[in-house]
Parts: structure tokens; sequence; C-alpha cells
């Protein structure tokens, strides 16, 4: 076989086996049979090690090829993946088509499409001229990691989007569920028991784990699939509502979920949530409830969104699956705040798939309220299918045995008396040198979503803190080879990883190192709105009430907490010895010195078209302006999308100048 015949049965081999992945993964309704189709691939395989020039980076074959990367990168993104706003109940279901109808002021049912609420990781896809370019996490909405690589290697997301049955767009941005199915989950945790590995403790932790690992080769060992369930930004893509753009994507090649339907109105809504709780325990995956989106794009982009997310859309989810089992005893746990928590130690049970031995009973309040005791029988539910919580006592199954649980006076880490401010619910361990507290404080440091330390693990901190090792998280940044290898379990090779990971973590995001920090009502939500607006740690330290309370979504709750924070001796004084141990955050979005926006404060009201709030509030500060999100005297433009409030009349009353969303953008470089 010549270079041109090896090239065109090549390329057919490609479009057959593409073809195939088709009618197996979104139709459901294989052509050929399982080695059929291994022959196709090795044919391929051989071609192109016959002819390397023939081998193209979205061939079927090149799923797996990339290095181990050192760490993820990071993927800004300019339309926002939002969460979703939660129902629990027909009542607040109604309440949600409600609030849609009025802002809509329609007095007709509204067309929604339901979808099962997957229980997986939620992941972006962009295709440029139907080839697969870039994929990466949900993260914060605005940023997420970039796991591309990974993504590459599962089998049923096409390499190249599939041609002939709707035109290719130019640009595609495909948001979708990777999960892994329950009897895959259950044979993946038998592999890891025989091969003396932790299991996983759910699908969903096992599927977010297998995508976030450096080397997509552990990736591509993982069951993962895929279903899609919108877009983001696209060119090309003539839809008019959510449902035509689900039977796009589907022609294109990628997996929709079959069992979503179009529905009428709040019946529709009602029956289909509860038609999809019936089939839930049949399904071959987990779902946690069902996600109702207003059909009409055009109604969409008229009801807009929250800073945290769209008011078209929401998630009705399931009453938590609930089990019944003993309270051996009720101990108290010390959070990294001093927060006493009381902790059921339960006779181990299995709830929503998952074995529980522990669950929370919040706090003194609710223990008496529920008038649980040592002893009872319990109904255990997961909170949301994910946090264990005791509901409430089995009365009839007491024997007049079981024990009042008393709570302690002191701490039960390091004996200080406790104490409970007059306004909240928790008791606190007020010695900031606790050991409890400092060992939460350093897991939380070095967690994922924080500074992602890989291998600082809970019982890695513990070891640190017990041994005087590690007194604060600067401490983290002192440790050397030598104290870690004479550790458990520490070997010189994973303690050279470990301390790889940290120095690696000196340059996270500022985001990510304010949430580290463990500020009192600071989640990563408020953490990314500080680091948008100030930009720098020392600005942010410097900063008062005041300057806070004008960023959007920053309450006086939050501001004092953040003030307080940075007023702290002992805080600043960490602080100081990070930055003194080489911490150096990278700014969240990157200011351009100088920019045309230099010197500018900008309030946004209404909804804009072309893009969200988030994403125009970070155009501003990308070019040296700053947001804010109250009309004060320090504000120099407001701009007003469709729908303005109050802040347009306020602006006006103070004769400070008014712009429309194309203004706004003529301000800029790019147009």
């Amino acid at each position: 076989m010549n270079r041109e015949q090896a090239g065109a049965r090549a390329d057919w081999l490609r479009n057959e086996i593409n073809r195939h992945n088709y009618f197996y993964y979104v139709l459901d309704a294989p052509e050929i049979s399982d080695a059929e189709y291994d022959q196709l691939f090795r044919e391929l395989q051989a071609l192109e090690a016959d002819f390397p020039e023939l081998c193209v980076p979205d061939s079927p074959t090149q799923r797996v090829g990339a290095a181990p990367l050192a760490e993820f990168a990071t993927v800004q993104r300019e339309l926002p993946m939002l969460s979703l706003a939660n129902a629990m109940s027909d009542g607040e279901a109604r309440d949600f088509d409600g609030r849609v109808r009025k802002a809509l002021d329609c007095d007709t049912p509204v067309e929604y499409v339901g979808e099962p609420k997957m229980d997986g990781l939620a992941v972006e896809l962009v295709y440029r001229d139907g080839v697969f370019q870039l994929g990466s996490t949900r993260g914060d909405g605005v940023s997420g990691e970039d796991i591309t690589q990974n993504l590459r290697t599962i089998t049923s997301i096409p390499l190249k989007l599939r041609t002939g049955e709707a035109p290719v767009p130019v640009l595609l941005e495909a948001r979708g569920e990777v999960y892994i199915g329950r009897a895959e989950f259950q044979a993946l945790n038998e592999q890891r028991r025989a091969a003396g590995e932790p299991e996983f403790a759910n699908p969903r932790n096992a599927a977010a784990g297998s995508l976030r690992q450096l080397d997509p080769a552990v990736t591509a060992r993982r069951p993962l699939n895929i279903y899609f369930y919108g877009m983001g930004r696209s060119e090309g893509a003539a839809v008019t509502t959510h449902w035509e753009a689900l039977q796009l994507l589907k022609r294109l090649g990628l997996r929709v979920n079959p069992r979503s339907q179009l529905c009428v109105g709040i019946d529709g809504i009602t029956a289909y949530h509860r038609q999809l709780g019936e089939a839930r325990n049949a399904l071959e995956y987990e779902i946690d409830g069902a996600v109702f989106k207003v059909n009409d794009l055009q109604l969409q982009q008229q009801l807009g969104t929250t800073s945290r997310s769209p008011r078209w859309a929401v998630a009705y989810k399931f009453p938590p699956r609930q089990s019944i089992t003993r309270i051996n005893d009720i101990i108290v746990q010390v959070g990294r705040t001093g927060v006493l928590t009381p902790v059921a130690v339960l006779e181990p049970v299995e709830v929503s798939g998952v074995t529980v031995s522990r669950a929370t009973l919040h706090n003194e309040d609710e223990l008496r309220r529920k008038d649980v005791r040592i002893g009872d029988y319990v109904t255990v539910q997961r909170a949301g299918d994910v946090i264990p919580e005791v509901l409430a006592p089995v009365l009839e199954r007491r024997t007049g045995h079981e024990r009042v649980f008393e709570f302690p006076t002191h701490c039960p880490v390091c004996a200080s008396l406790v104490e409970r401010p007059a306004d909240e619910a928790a008791y606190r361990c007020p010695n900031f040198s606790c050991l409890a507290q400092i060992r939460e404080r350093i897991y939380h440091y070095g967690s994922k979503n924080a500074m992602d330390i890989d291998g600082l693990g809970e019982k890695l901190v513990a070891q640190l803190v017990d041994a005087s090792l590690v007194r604060d998280i600067a401490g983290l940044y002192r440790l050397d080879i030598a104290a870690l290898s004479a550790l458990d379990r520490m070997g010189g090779k994973s303690s050279q990883n470990l301390l790889d990971h940290i120095e690696a973590s000196k340059r996270r995001p500022l985001a990510r190192l304010l949430f580290g920090l463990g500020i009192r009502r600071v989640g990563e939500h408020v953490a990314g709105l500080l680091a948008l607006h100030f930009q720098a740690l020392d600005r942010l330290m410097a900063a008062g009430s005041d300057e806070l309370l004008e960023i959007a979504g920053i309450g006086p709750d939050v501001s004092a907490s953040v003030v307080a924070f940075f007023n702290d001796p002992n805080n600043r004084q960490g602080i100081a010895d990070l930055l003194a141990a080489g911490v150096s955050p990278v700014p969240s979005e990157a200011r351009t010195a100088a920019g045309p926006l230099e010197g500018k404060t900008f309030v946004f009201t209404g909804s804009l078209q072309g893009m969200s709030r988030a994403a125009a509030q970070a155009l501003v500060v990308r070019h040296g302006g700053k947001t804010a999100g109250s009309v004060s005297s320090s504000t120099t433009y407001v701009v007003a999308g469709e729908d303005a409030g109050s802040k347009l009349a306020q602006a006006r009353k103070r004769g400070i100048p008014v712009l429309t969303e194309a203004e706004f953008l003529a301000m800029l470089p790019e147009g």
C-alpha cells in the first residue's frame, strides 16, 4: 500500500470508527460487534504506525498521548458556568414557576425542558471548526482547571464533531456532566480492594478524582462517561430554544440524556419530577434530582441571572434517602474557627449507596430540639445526598437505657473554657493555639479548592502537628525532607513529592489564598470577588468596611468578618510569615497597567445581552478599572442593561453618566 492509498484508507477508517462511536454512545444502537470495532481500530493503529505523518490529533487512536502534567493550568471563560438555585418541594418548584411567569408578565403556562440532574462533575468542552480544542472543570464558574488531556481519554467524547446532519459551528462551548455508572463504580472499587488501594466513597468522588489526575494514562483506566446538557458560547449554531440546542448537540455526536423531555407549566414540572423519582433506583447512574430550564432562549435572556445562578433554571432535588441505625456515642469535634460540633458515632449503615459511621448533630440547640440521646435508634439521611446528618430519634425503640449528652464546658482538646456569643448557636474554643484548630486550619489551607497541596491529607497533618513540626500554615514552608521522612508512611520519595507540591503552592491565585486563610464567612465565591476587586493582598488588608461594601455580593456581615480577620494581630503575623516564606499569590485577573479604565469605577445594573455581569466586571478589572455593587460619590459610570433597577435612578439623581452595554464595550481596546 503506497502513501496515497494509506491516506485514503486511514481517512475512511477514522470516519467509520467515529460513525460507530456515534451509534454506540449517542444513539445506543451499535451496528457492529465489539470484535469488528476492535478490528477497525487496530487497522487504523497499524496504518498510523507505518505512516506516522497520517496520524492527526483528532484521530480516535490519539486519546492518550500526553505526558503527565506538573499541575493544571487555569482556564478563564467569558460566559460563566453558574450554579443552579435549588427547590426541595412542590411548593418551592411552584414558587420558581411563579417567579418566572411574573418576571415575564405571562399568564399562560411556560414551556420548560426537564433533565435528570446527574451526580457527577460539570465540565466545558470547546470545539473550534468541529475539533476538540480545550476542556475545563466548572471551578468557580468564571475560571476552571484545564483538563483537556484527561477529557480526551473519555471514549464517549468525540474528538471531532459529526458532520452531515447539521452544520458544524465555528465555535461551540459544550457543557456536560462527567460521571461513573453504578456498575462501573462497583467494579472499580473491587479492583482497588484487590490491589490494596483505598476505595472511593461514591461515584461522584470517583469521577472527580479521576478527572483531576495529572497523568492522563491514569484517567484513561477509569470508566468515565458523559452526558451533555447545554451550550455556552457558540458561533454558527442557529437555535432558538434549549430543546433545539440539545437536538443539535446530539446530531453533532455529543451524548444527550435520552430522559430529557419538554414539560409545560408547573404541572409538567411536578409530573416529570415524580416520574424521574420513581425510575431513580433503576437507572444505571446516580441522580439527585431534576433540572428544569425555560425552553425559549430569548425568554432566558430576558430573565437574566443573579451573581450565582440563572433566574430561568432550577434544580428540583429529590428527598434525601434515609436509613435507621443506632448511636453508640456522641463526641465533640473542634473546627478551624474553634466551633464545637457534636457528632454522632453510629453503627455503620448504608445511606444512598455510601457506608456512614458518623453524622453531624449541628449544635447544642439542635441536639436538644431533636432530643437525640446516646443509645438511641435514629433516622439518618444524607443532606443534599452528601452530608450525613441525624434527622430524629425513633422514639418507639427507646428502652430507657439511653443517656442524655451533656455539652462540654471546656474544649475537649485544649481544655480552654468555651464561649457562646449571644447571637450564635455554636460554642467556640477561644484559644487560637488549640491543636485541633491548628490541624483544621492547615488541612483547609492545603485542600484542593484552596492551595491544592497534593498529599497533605488529614492523617499527615495530624502527624505534623502532633510531632510539633508545624504549628501554623507558614510552618509548612519550613519543612525539610529529613523531618518528613521520619514520619509514619513517609519515605524519601513521598516526602520530596510533598515538598514539591508545597513549593508549587507559593504561586497560587490570590482567590485560593484568601479561601485557604479560612476567613470566617469567606467561601470560594466571596474569595473570588475580593481577589477580583483588590488584586493584591496588601490592598485588601488595608481596606475598610466602606470599600468592602461597595463590592457587589459583599454584605455587612462579610465585610465585618474580613476587617476583623485582618485587624487580628495573630492573623497579620501569620500572613507576614507566609510572605516571608515566599508565598506570592498571583492576581486572579491580569490588570492592564495604566489601562484605558484606570481610575474609573463602574457599577452594573440590569441584564446585559452579550455577556454576564461577572464577565463585564472582569473586563473592567483587566483594563485597570474597579467595580462596585452600589452607586456612590466614587462611581464614574453606571452601565445599564435591560430591566435596570434603582441603581439607574440613583445615577440619574446624582448626575453620574449612564452607559449602554455597547457604549461600555466601545471604551475597551477590543471594542
